[in-house]
């Protein structure tokens, strides 16, 4: 007997407090008819990163994905994903930033050793789709309607941004007001038209608006982002004609890709000796002397903890002090790090920000006042987990990719697990 579909609904930045407390009708269903448990993320617990996990199963040295910014080693340049759009113009200038975001993470930055969700299930024999996921790589080639963006390869129902579309949907453009919803309101316009063609064996319906407001607002405060992204899971569950109709139908996975954390203080981040990319709470030095470039660190504010390999191995040095039990203070510390510093784009530093601190961004942006992460913290790196008809919720978002695949059968359970 087929594995009935399943539906994987990433909300961008939601923590796990917003999600437990809410009374949003579609989520809190959810809720009381699934298993639930607080997961962990991955480092830097930033969204290309994150996605890229879920995607491949996998810490960085699985995917290759180090960083919103990171430097090129193969092409000596600055790449920038969007840590603010003026960030993208100091790095990069707006096209180099677009193709890199939209086009280049999936058909250049992301390892080849790397094998994706949806190129998993393809191979399988099964139907993936995506909606505006940022991790995509599949393995049919979709042409854009929009000059300059060449042919990508993504799963064969494919919605990115208005940018790709592989079906006429009657979807709004997705750019067209973002703060009041608009990418969310494009989701749920799509997700409604593949439901009720039963379109899938996975659809991804990702959800990144709120992440948008709660960078804004703060991680406690984005209530109307949350309604609005409750609204387009409400869309799916009308779709299938109820939301008792739509367990029928679907398996469900839910969950955020990182948390989020308020940010009281903002620094640049400049160290003698290196290249510095910096974003929201995490960096990167790239650098001949690791551990010269860590100790710079040393009696810096913004820093909570250093990270670098040294004969292989992960060392962790805050303010002086090297002792790898450092990482016990944070959620899956040892693999997270080690994970991270093993990705081959990351800098020869690593560096989680100190709680209430944000770095700036390459145009000097940041977000006191409001929302950040990026950090190994807690508070960056917990996510809500929540899990309908596909068995137990997984410990981290990298147990995501096997969950899934022992769901439909194409790996045994306790591999999975």
């Amino acid at each position: 007997m087929a594995a009935r579909p399943v539906v994987l609904i990433i909300i961008d930045g939601l923590t796990p407090s917003m999600l437990e407390a809410t009374d949003a009708p579609a989520l809190r269903f959810l809720l009381d008819h699934g298993s639930y448990r607080r997961a962990v993320s991955t480092f830097p617990s930033l969204t290309p990163v994150c996605l890229a996990s879920i995607a491949t199963g996998g810490h960085g040295e699985t995917h290759g994905i180090p960083h919103l910014v990171w430097w090129n080693r193969d092409e000596q340049r600055l790449v920038e994903y969007g840590s603010s759009f003026a960030a993208l113009r100091a790095a990069t200038g707006v096209v180099q930033g677009l193709r890199d975001t939209v086009v280049n993470l999936n058909e250049r930055h992301l390892l080849r050793s790397a094998e994706t969700i949806y190129e998993a299930l393809e191979d399988g024999g099964l139907t993936t789709a995506a909606i505006n996921i940022t991790t995509y790589r599949g393995r049919h080639r979709h042409l854009s309607p929009i000059p300059g963006f060449p042919p990508v390869h993504g799963p064969r129902r494919f919605f990115f941004y208005s940018v790709y579309e592989s079906d006429r949907t009657g979807a709004p453009i997705a750019f067209l007001n973002r703060s009041l919803g608009s990418i969310d309101a494009y989701a749920a316009t799509v997700g409604r038209w593949l439901v009720t063609r039963n379109g899938f064996d996975l659809l991804v319906h990702y959800l990144p608006d709120y992440d948008y407001a709660s960078h804004a607002l703060g991680p406690g405060a984005a209530y109307e982002a949350l309604a609005r992204a409750d609204a387009a899971i409400s869309a799916l569950f009308d779709a299938a004609g109820g939301p008792d109709a739509f367990l029928e139908r679907y398996g469900v996975v839910l969950c955020s890709d990182h948390g989020q954390v308020q940010v009281e203080h903002a620094a640049p981040l400049h160290v003698p000796g290196a290249l510095v990319t910096a974003s929201n709470r995490a960096a990167m030095l790239y650098g001949d002397d690791p551990r010269a470039l860590a100790e710079a660190l040393d009696g810096e504010p913004a820093v909570d903890v250093a990270l670098f390999l040294e004969d292989g191995e992960v060392v962790a040095r805050r303010d002086g002090v090297e002792d790898a039990s450092l990482l016990d203070d944070y959620p899956d510390g040892h693999a997270r790090a080690a994970g991270a510093l093993r990705n081959p784009h990351s800098g020869e530093v690593l560096v989680s920000a100190a709680p209430g601190w944000e770095f700036h961004d390459l145009a000097g942006r940041h977000h006191v006042g409001g929302g950040s992460h990026g950090a190994l913290a807690a508070e960056d790196s917990v996510v809500p987990m929540l899990t309908v008809g596909v068995g137990e919720p997984p410990a981290s978002i990298i147990g995501i990719k096997g969950l899934l695949l022992a769901h439909f059968g194409l790996v045994r359970a306790e591999v999975a697990a």
